[in-house]
């Protein structure tokens, strides 16, 4: 309900940007339900689009490649990502003030231009053929900066005297970590693993120029079917990784220190 005292127009511009941004993702979850193979029109209900994408190999073998990816690169940039965001909180001297530009560029710079930038690297530089290996360093590459944002936030809201104390009772640098700081910033650390592994398996645009040719993400091969036409098993696979993208936003939204927000 409208909160009293807000203007009327407040309201109605709020409302029509939601609708904007959310009628569209509907209409796909709508249409997936359609016992029609053409989008013109609404015919009737039925789920049998799903059953059809369960038994399309291709794109089973795609989802697998975007999970396995995801998780892979999360996991990768998960550790990475914790140590880059305490290294930023705790010791922002000497060579390491250059931390926080080099992890945060990645975050910052336009998709476009990471993907291209990582392709002229891979095949110019590292001379490495395009597949696999080079999605996964990709989604590692920028979903770092996201981890160490949400863990140096978790850091900055804590009482240093905590670890102070810690140390003063003997506790070496790896226990404090282990015994106090990581429990503390489990949460965080959470967090920033859920929001890669978002980003990682419904990325296009970096995939997209690294992927070279025989490895498929979900995401490629969605584009690839909707060069045709768009059908209604392109709108029941989109309903479902749009539901898994939702639920884990959600979920790392919780976890996640306030005001921390994603990239998409």
């Amino acid at each position: 309900m409208r909160r009293a005292g807000s203007p009327l127009w407040l309201w109605l511009a709020a409302s029509a940007v939601y609708a904007f941004l959310y009628l569209p993702l509907a209409i796909v979850v709508i249409f997936s339900f359609n016992d029609s193979l053409l989008n013109a029109e609404w015919v009737g209900f039925t789920t049998r689009w799903y059953g059809v994408l369960l038994a399309d190999e291709e794109m089973l073998r795609a989802a697998g490649n975007s999970l396995f990816i995801a998780v892979v690169a999360s996991l990768i940039a998960t550790v990475l990502g914790t140590m880059a965001g305490i290294a930023m909180q705790r010791w922002p001297v000497g060579l390491l003030r250059a931390l926080p530009f080099l992890v945060l560029t990645p975050v910052a710079m336009p998709e476009i231009l990471l993907g291209v930038s990582l392709l002229l690297f891979f095949r110019q530089v590292l001379d490495l053929t395009l597949g696999l290996v080079s999605i996964l360093i990709a989604h590692i590459t920028f979903s770092i900066g996201f981890v160490a944002i949400i863990v140096r936030a978790r850091l900055a809201g804590m009482d240093e005297s905590i670890f102070e104390a810690a140390r003063d009772l003997g506790a070496s640098p790896w226990q404090t970590f282990r015994r106090v700081t990581l429990p503390l910033i489990l949460p965080g650390v959470i967090a920033g693993f859920l929001m890669s592994f978002t980003l990682s398996i419904d990325d296009f645009v970096i995939t997209f120029f690294v992927a070279g040719v025989g490895v498929t993400t979900l995401p490629l091969q969605i584009y690839s079917m909707i060069k045709v036409a768009v059908t209604p098993e392109v709108n029941a696979v989109s309903t479902l990784l749009m539901a898994l993208t939702l639920s884990l936003i959600a979920l790392a939204a919780r976890l996640a220190p306030d005001g921390i927000q994603g990239r998409r």
